[in-house]
């Protein structure tokens, strides 16, 4: 090879990207992957509530976690997408199930996602293929656009293409959407394509693919009342009539009633009373 062969070769390597280390994946039990470099980040300590204080999801509950139990004894399980009504647990309850297996002693981590992350899905893949983990691939808040290419990229985890999804690794993914793009897109398709079903077909497609659909809807005002009082129970508050009032109230003020809402009720409760949470 002549000098400047070499000398081309020599700065090709240069710019060409360092290999990623192996990450240390008994570093934690949880994880978030980034790009540019790839990387995984280990989370120390997971933001998230005790899985008896999610209250009005039981359903929902029962099914994620005796799906979630299946996968981390290594038996069969399915892809779940959790959608519907905002500030109804669905994150929280991928959370609270991922510390109850790990409280059981299943080698269970949990790796977030985020979409806009998604082309580079293969490549967490294959770092994820040999390890003896068992991980849960989790996306929160998904949802698409009409334009939007990424799902092509969730499809091939979907799907797994001629090498198949790691049997390690199971896809969980929350979204206010069941078919994870907006109706009136959906609508926009079907009636400006040639042909409408086709067109359609492609991405509605998309949510079929997970194996579990579970559905979260608005709270009674019970449910609600019945949230904010376990959350009194866990930290010792006593729930009063005047409680329940106030929190009546605070629920009037946001126009909704929701998990979310139930835990900032309390969070201001608790900062009036003097108790720490974390």
């Amino acid at each position: 090879m002549s000098d400047p062969l070499i000398r081309i070769a020599e700065a090709l390597e240069r710019l060409s990207p360092p290999l990623p280390a192996a990450p240390d994946l008994d570093a934690a039990d949880a994880f978030i992957w980034h790009t540019a470099p790839d990387r995984l980040d280990a989370v120390t300590r997971v933001a998230r509530v005790d899985l008896g204080l999610l209250v009005g999801v039981n359903r929902a509950r029962d099914i994620l976690l005796e799906n979630t139990r299946h996968f981390a004894q290594g038996l069969p399980a399915n892809n779940a997408l959790l959608w519907g009504a905002r500030g109804m647990g669905k994150s929280s309850l991928v959370k609270a199930i991922h510390g109850a297996l790990r409280a059981e002693g299943l080698p269970l981590k949990l790796v977030e996602l985020a979409r806009e992350d998604l082309p580079s899905v293969q490549r967490l893949l294959a770092l994820l293929r040999g390890s003896n983990h068992r991980f849960v691939l989790f996306l929160d808040d998904l949802s698409f656009s009409h334009d939007d290419q990424h799902y092509k990229s969730l499809k091939a985890v979907l799907d797994g293409g001629i090498e198949g999804r790691p049997d390690n690794v199971i896809l969980y993914a929350t979204s206010n959407r069941r078919h994870l793009m907006p109706r009136d897109m959906i609508e926009n398709e079907r009636s400006t394509a040639i042909s409408p079903a086709e067109a359609v077909e492609e991405k509605v497609s998309l949510s079929d693919r997970f194996g579990l659909w579970l559905g979260f809807h608005p709270c009674s005002q019970d449910d609600y009342l019945a949230m904010i009082d376990g959350y009194c129970q866990a930290y010792g508050v006593p729930m009063e009539d005047t409680l329940r009032a106030e929190a009546i109230e605070w629920q009037a003020t946001r126009g909704s009633r929701s998990g979310r809402v139930a835990w900032q009720f309390f969070t201001d409760l608790a900062a009036r009373k003097g108790i720490r949470l974390y």
